[in-house]
């Protein structure tokens, strides 16, 4: 009888699960992250930082092999026995806490907004070259299912030649209700533009490339708002297209998610992606519901009197994750595989953010 030669699958191991610590159990820790993580094998969620009891109790009902630390700085201290660290903490404290975890030896995913300037993205994306480590940027709504419903539109040619771009993010929200955003000035990364104005920009330039800021509105309209909940953004891009940006947290009607014209035609979208509520709700990413849209929200493609229903795509969540994982068990930073979300692209968000704010007070 031959023997299996050494490379057969049957002789290979799998790769140990990615040794996780996620920093903060707010909304980004406890309903993005954790949940992404648990549900994808190849990671391992060891530890949890959070020194809210509320918070603390729920992190070890929801995950009781995790280890519930008080501060990210004891997640520092065992950066010894972990592999990735994935910051869910306020923004401020982005760059303070990636660069020691990058130092420590850690690969790290930070939340948006990246960093607060634009300098300090830039310096976190030399050092984990420098260091060979991992690092990337939690961009989630790259793969919301409008956001890939559009992309794949625009791919295929269907609108033609793109002239103009519409995506808001708007809501009803007239009281700020977390503590850090109430005392959140920008100097601290608070207001909407860091908030979900880092995803709408994000979009904008995933979908039309490089843009320059030509027109911007910021304005704190809520009782005690410290940074802006008002927002209005024109970007002209390189490729031609003008993209109209709106981000609102006092808005009691909402226009379209996504409104694209073209050449041929034009699409218009309402609602919002369904896997925050889906997540917040206790459900789960392997469910079989999981990012699938309520069809009565599909958008409409064409032209005025010739408009048909266009399904929105799956959203996709998970896949950052998994990209994740394949690039580390790959290699990590010497791997010639893509990271989910390239933190260049972040920085160039940030620079726009701070022409923005330049713009405005010019402006003002």
């Amino acid at each position: 009888m031959t023997s299996e030669p050494a490379s057969s699958s049957r002789s290979r191991t799998a790769p140990a699960p990615i040794r996780t610590a996620v920093a903060g159990f707010g909304l980004s820790g406890s309903v993005f992250h954790a949940p992404l993580i648990a549900a994808n094998p190849a990671f391992s969620l060891d530890v949890i930082a959070t020194s809210d009891a509320g918070r603390k109790a729920a992190a070890a009902a929801s995950y009781p092999s995790a280890r519930i630390v008080d501060t990210p700085a004891a997640v520092l201290e065992l950066a010894g026995e972990l592999d990735l660290l994935v910051l869910g903490t306020p923004p401020a404290t982005h760059y303070p806490l990636a660069k020691a975890a990058l130092e420590a030896g850690l690969d790290v995913v930070v939340d948006k907004p990246f960093t607060v300037r634009s300098a300090e993205g830039a310096e976190l994306v030399e050092l984990a070259a420098r260091r060979g480590r991992v690092l990337t940027v939690f961009q989630n709504r790259r793969w919301d299912g409008d956001f890939l419903t559009v992309r794949t539109l625009l791919a295929g040619g269907a609108l033609g030649t793109v002239t103009r771009f519409e995506s808001r993010f708007e809501r009803w929200a007239p009281t700020v209700t977390k503590a850090w955003k109430a005392a959140a000035t920008p100097d601290d990364g608070g207001g909407v533009l860091f908030d979900l104005g880092t995803h709408l920009l994000d979009q904008a330039l995933q979908l039309f490339g490089p843009a320059a800021v030509v027109h911007a509105e910021l304005a704190a309209r809520r009782p005690g708002e410290r940074a802006d909940d008002d927002v209005f953004v024109v970007l002209r891009h390189d490729s031609g297209v003008t993209s109209h940006l709106w981000m609102n947290l006092l808005c009691a009607q909402q226009g379209p998610r996504f409104r694209a014209v073209g050449s041929d035609g034009g699409f218009t979208k309402h609602g919002v992606d369904p896997q925050e509520p889906y997540l917040a709700a206790g459900g789960g990413p392997l469910d079989a519901g999981y990012g699938v849209e309520d069809p009565d929200w599909a958008g409409l493609l064409g032209r005025d009197g010739h408009l048909d229903r266009l399904p929105t795509e799956r959203g996709a969540y998970p896949e950052f994750y998994r990209i994740l994982a394949e690039k580390i068990a790959d290699g990590g930073a010497s791997s010639a595989l893509p990271l989910p979300v390239d933190p260049a692209g972040p920085v160039e968000v940030l620079k726009i953010i701070e022409k923005v704010r330049e713009l405005a007070a010019k402006g003002a």
